[in-house]
């Protein structure tokens, strides 16, 4: 395929050049009806590109296929069969993925340290989610991909479920054993899904962990969005192999997406393929290269730099991904939170994740030696000025045996069914309704059907006084929790 070709882009400027003229939708029409305040901010660009895809980007009945052709060359890019283009971020891809494999009552293993959207998608097809236990790193305070064993263990105890699916990268760059956890469902005649949203830059480069379609996944989801340069909610999910059918796929992506896709999202996507194929290995290389100086600087400032000694190897991860620069405070006296907020508060520098212990920059090929040397005087400040950050509050973070709940309610009952608002002091021993999820990184710690335990309510108290952000709950402070009445 001619990879140097970009339709979405190519039919993009052919509909300037031609002068179309819509009366349909968007109705700002090209941007000569928005607010000229609004214009000078997001830029004359952005409305004059936000189009419709049928009857303005390709004409009436899609007779150019300019979605379709955008949608091969990004298979080709990426050793897949088959690919769809999401413009509802890797959150919609992930549960048409799931519904594409089971549906309702029907078990899918899943492993405990999935995304809320996982969660969403159980939630939304009344799927019975079979946990997979990731590898705890107790001494870290961090969950790692689960093993190839430990779903296999899953599957011969429920040799009913339709599939399985793991989460590689994490947030924190760690990524499972997926060709050994392919292997085990293969060996089944079950599909595996991999959410790997943070991984749409792995096919680029030979230094960067094994991506899913090469480790013989089915489908894979990922957000360009996140670590390529697709815009937000740019998302693709990729198909091959015989065991998930690819019009069961487009059903359920149809079933959940929106009527009317954003093209400039899907120009982002064209753009970035094309520009990874041409010059991904370039642009990765010279990533790499600065989170290498970057790790190397910051470990000489005195910083605990993770990396792979301490996340991979055997009972963690499989393999790590370098781009992600995840930093330990734990023996600085201080929590990720503190130091988040102070270096935007001080440097206007905006972290990607944070913690009770961590904070994490996650350095793509967008960044380079001006990016990276404010990343560098800002933990050099960060360095000195330590001191004032110390006696933060603690998190109350109880051991994996304490922190893992009962499934005692499928989650789509608990959470459309009867519920109340109760004092967290009295939510020990009831179900959840609800999912409280710390974010990010976006796994909850709860979910609904689960039995909540002292232990967990007090790790979310003491989280949310430390500084966790808890979007998704009733009662964000978590004073009060929304729970199941059982009958």
């Amino acid at each position: 395929m001619d990879h140097s070709r970009a339709p979405v882009l190519e039919a993009l400027a052919a509909y300037h050049r031609e002068g179309q003229v819509p009366f349909t939708p968007p109705g700002h029409k090209q941007g000569r009806g928005a607010d000229p305040r609004a214009r000078e901010v997001l830029g004359d660009a952005v409305y004059r590109s936000d189009l419709l895809a049928m009857s303005g980007l390709d004409d009436r009945t899609s007779s150019n296929g300019v979605l379709e052709h955008a949608q091969e060359l990004m298979a080709d890019a990426v050793h897949a069969d088959k690919t769809f283009f999401s413009t509802c971020g890797s959150s919609l891809s992930v549960k048409s993925a799931m519904l594409s494999v089971a549906g309702p009552h029907e078990k899918l293993l899943v492993g405990r340290d999935a995304h809320k959207s996982v969660v969403s998608g159980l939630i939304l097809a009344g799927i019975r989610p079979i946990w997979v236990e990731p590898e705890w790193d107790a001494e870290r305070h961090l969950a790692h991909p689960p093993s190839a064993g430990a779903y296999a263990a899953r599957f011969d105890e429920h040799p009913d479920a339709k599939g399985a699916l793991v989460t590689s990268p994490t947030p924190y760059g760690t990524c499972a054993h997926l060709s050994a956890i392919a292997e085990e469902c293969h060996k089944r005649g079950k599909p595996l899904i991999v959410d790997e949203a943070w991984g749409a830059h792995l096919p680029f480069h030979p230094d960067l962990p094994t991506w899913a379609m090469d480790s013989g996944a089915d489908v894979c989801v990922t957000s360009v969005h996140k670590m390529g340069a697709g815009l937000e909610q740019g998302s693709v999910f990729h198909l091959q192999g015989h065991l998930v059918d690819p019009d069961v796929l487009k059903a359920r992506e149809d079933l959940l997406g929106t009527t009317s896709p954003s093209v400039l999202l899907y120009a982002g996507l064209d753009g970035w393929r094309r520009q990874m194929v041409e010059h991904g290995r370039e642009l990765l290389g010279n990533a790499l290269e600065l989170a290498a100086q970057a790790r190397s600087e910051l470990a000489e400032m005195g910083f605990d730099v993770q990396g792979r000694d301490e996340f991979t190897g055997p009972g963690l991860a499989r393999d790590l991904d370098p781009l992600p620069i995840v930093v330990d405070l734990a023996g600085l006296g201080t929590s990720g939170y503190r130091v988040a907020d102070r270096l935007r508060e001080h440097h206007r520098i905006n972290m990607h994740l944070a913690d009770h212990r961590r904070i994490s920059a996650q350095l793509t090929f967008a960044d380079d030696k001006d990016t990276v040397g404010q990343l560098l005087a800002a933990f050099r400040d960060l360095r000195a000025n330590v001191g004032s950050l110390t006696g933060a509050p603690e998190v109350k973070v109880p051991p994996p045996a304490e922190l893992r709940l009962e499934q005692v309610v499928l989650p789509r009952d608990a959470f459309f069914g009867p519920a109340e608002q109760v004092p967290a002091d009295r939510a020990a021993g009831r179900v959840s309704a609800e999912m409280i999820t710390p974010y990010p990184p976006g796994i909850p710690a709860v979910l609904p059907g689960e039995r909540i335990t002292g232990h967990v309510i007090d790790y979310l108290r003491t989280g949310v006084d430390a500084g966790m952000v808890i979007p998704d709950t009733a009662d964000p402070t978590v004073k009060s929790v929304r729970v199941f009445i059982e009958r």
